[in-house]
């Protein structure tokens, strides 16, 4: 039976050889607009690897529309780098397509040199903090002209095909939504006038492009935003757009300050393919569905079942750019699945660096991480088999060194299945089997349940050793810390401790809030047991949500900051933080644990004490080092590298980077 997924399809005469598309991302990797060779070593190695159409961007289409590090299109001086990076992609043997933009109020005055951004009214963005300017009547026609001749410089420069975003809470979507359109010319009011603009825009890039060159739209399926434009609405313009010309239709979710999570790993896979399935019911063009997209099964799934005809997968791609040849070929149990974690991907944007992966360390780095072989083969001794260990293990394997990698445990993972234990983050699990199967397909050694000593690396006789022991939980010298209702974390998301009713959680930063909703969540409705009681209307809609939400723990979060999950990163945080209040959990920030008492703890909070009932008191106050290795190796002046929480505590994405590093740098 053919595999849906590689069966070939036509988007306006151009064949696509597969189902897979890699959507449009922010990378941060230009600079003054200008395609760079980072960027082509990047979406290079995509092209190579199976998918069937890459879209880069988004690219400008005037001075307002972005800035200096995305890819520029609104000057006739950008078309040699995106002619360079057209062929790149097209010899990697896959389609190219750009993603044209403008930001609208989504865009940094910091960014404009000063200028304000534009939008349809002038409503404040919760994004950016700023207020926009309102686009006067002659400037609109401005705009759809400078989205006409950036279309036209794509297709110049051998691009397959153009999309227009539509959606996202830029400026189309911007002029599409009554949150931020107040206008009252032709372009404000009614959903007709509302959607005026975005029909101009497109009318206006066909006349530019012709009628056979493909042109997508990538559009919401769901603004999620209060007060704006919804599902029932975004499908009357999802086929408005198809009878003004578009070609296929990409189907986002959400604006970037919409309250519900999109990209972060607690979304279910393939969970927004309802949207796509509800345009696709009512167009005769594909309908491509996106968002946590991130296994060929999920895909296969979503086209086999008419959801969708193809598949938008982005950062899913990041973390494995081989993700369509390894399906093709029937090797999906060595796919490296993409967490949904947001730490190297979103993050750093927020930071002004480039896009990274935390489960790819050659991501934006593919020429300088391409594989070489070490000019003298070394026998290299990895102890530890978390993800520092087993990135550490599988760089030197790769270099050509003959690694032993040692773990005292019966598996490999270490603190990747502790983070997976969460309700809502159990990639991080499937992350820990991902790197499994890889150095299991790699001839890598491993030796499990050892405990590493100084016979044990005597007979090892290592050229070099990389100590990836990581860390072990910090127990505060809190009176009464050693009573028996005192537990670590650890031992609670591993499953080795059953709390109590009543849980006091001493430490609010990422562990404590994991460990919270935890034991928040247990005793809740299950999926399946909310969608039986649901559908045969055995409870109210108010009670399920009470069910879904109250569990058997009353948790209460005690920390000495001012704030919660301070160490979350920026994309995952906030949704953290809405969970702790959705969960009914309880907190005291800017406190401080006196002692620790049979009935539970003493806080001192404002100058005030106060006791805190609990039948189980939870200590979540952070890593420390575990290398005591160290000094065996130093005695025996063996070169050492150390890695991961066993150097410093920190992130996965550390982890796994500084892991990866250690390995190639073996000589």
């Amino acid at each position: 039976m053919p595999d849906p997924l590689f069966e070939p399809i036509f988007i306006n005469g151009l064949e696509i050889k597969n189902r897979i598309l890699m959507p449009a991302m922010h990378l941060n990797m230009c600079r003054n607009y200008e395609v760079s060779d980072r960027l082509v070593d990047f979406y290079s190695e995509r092209a190579r690897g199976g998918v069937g159409m890459i879209t880069v961007g988004y690219a400008s289409v005037d001075e307002l529309s972005a800035h200096p590090a995305h890819i520029g299109a609104h000057r006739d001086e950008y078309i040699p780098g995106l002619t360079r990076l057209a062929a790149a992609i097209r010899e990697g043997g896959a389609r190219a397509s750009v993603q044209i933009n403008h930001a609208g109020r989504y865009n940094h005055s910091f960014f404009l040199l000063g200028k304000k951004p534009v939008a349809p009214s002038a409503v404040p963005s919760r994004l950016t903090g700023e207020t926009p300017r309102a686009l006067e009547l002659d400037e609109i026609g401005e705009i759809i002209q400078n989205f006409a001749a950036a279309a036209a410089r794509v297709k110049e420069a051998g691009f397959d095909a153009v999309e227009v975003l539509c959606g996202t809470g830029y400026l189309i979507s911007e002029f599409l939504s009554p949150v931020t359109n107040h206008r009252t010319d032709h372009y404000g009011g009614s959903l007709e006038n509302r959607m005026r603009f975005a029909v101009e825009v497109l009318e206006a890039v066909r006349r530019a492009v012709g009628s056979d060159f493909p042109l997508l739209v990538r559009l919401n399926g769901n603004d999620f935003m209060p007060g704006g434009i919804g599902r029932k609405d975004l499908q009357k313009f999802a086929v408005q757009m198809a009878e003004s010309g578009a070609d296929a239709l990409s189907v986002n979710v959400g604006w970037h300050e919409a309250p519900i999570p999109q990209i972060v790993t607690k979304v279910p896979r393939g969970v927004f393919g309802y949207l796509a399935r509800g345009i696709r019911d009512l167009v005769s063009v594909p309908v491509i569905a996106s968002h946590r997209i991130n296994d060929p099964a999920t895909a296969r799934e979503m086209i086999a079942l008419g959801e969708c005809d193809l598949v938008a997968m982005g950062r899913a791609l990041i973390a494995d750019p081989y993700l369509p040849l390894k399906a093709l070929e029937g090797r999906e149990d060595q796919i490296v699945h993409c967490v949904a974690c947001g730490q190297g991907c979103f993050d750093n944007l927020f930071k002004m660096k480039a896009v990274e992966c935390l489960c790819n360390p050659r991501a934006g780095f593919e020429a300088k991480t391409a594989a070489c072989r070490a000019e003298k083969g070394r026998r290299v001794l990895v102890i530890g088999g978390g993800a520092a260990g087993m990135s550490a293990a599988l760089a030197a394997a790769e270099s050509g060194h003959d690694v032993v990698l040692a773990e005292g445990k019966s598996r490999l993972g270490g603190q990747l299945c502790l983070a997976g234990a969460p309700p809502g983050r159990e990639e991080f699990a499937r992350l820990a089997i991902d790197l499994s199967a890889q150095v299991a397909a790699s001839p890598v050694c491993v030796r499990l349940d050892t405990e590493v000593d100084e016979a044990f690396i005597e007979a090892v006789q290592p050229d070099a050793v990389i100590l990836a022991t990581g860390g072990e939980p910090i127990a505060l010298p809190l009176p009464g810390a050693d009573l028996p209702h005192v537990v670590q974390a650890w031992d609670v998301l591993s499953g080795k401790v059953r709390a109590g009713r009543r849980v006091a959680i001493i430490g609010g930063g990422a562990v404590g809030v994991e460990t919270a909703l935890a034991l928040a969540e247990e005793g809740t409705l299950s999926a399946e047991a909310l969608k039986f009681l649901l559908i045969h209307g055995a409870e109210s809609a108010e009670d399920l949500l009470e069910l879904a939400t109250h569990g058997r723990c009353e948790v209460v979060l005690v920390e000495m900051l001012k704030e919660l999950g301070t160490n979350f990163g920026k994309t995952t945080r906030w949704g953290m933080l809405q969970d702790l209040k959705r969960f009914g959990v309880q907190s005291h920030v800017a406190s401080r644990v006196i002692e620790i008492i049979p009935e539970g703890i003493c806080i001192e909070k404002d100058g005030e004490r106060m006791k805190i009932a609990a039948d189980t008191v939870v200590m979540a106050v952070g890593t420390r080092s575990s290398s005591a290795l160290k000094e065996v190796l130093r005695k025996r002046g063996i070169v050492g590298q150390v890695v991961g929480d066993a150097d410093k505590p920190g992130m996965i994405i550390d982890a796994v980077h500084r892991g990866f590093a250690a390995g190639r740098s073996v000589v």
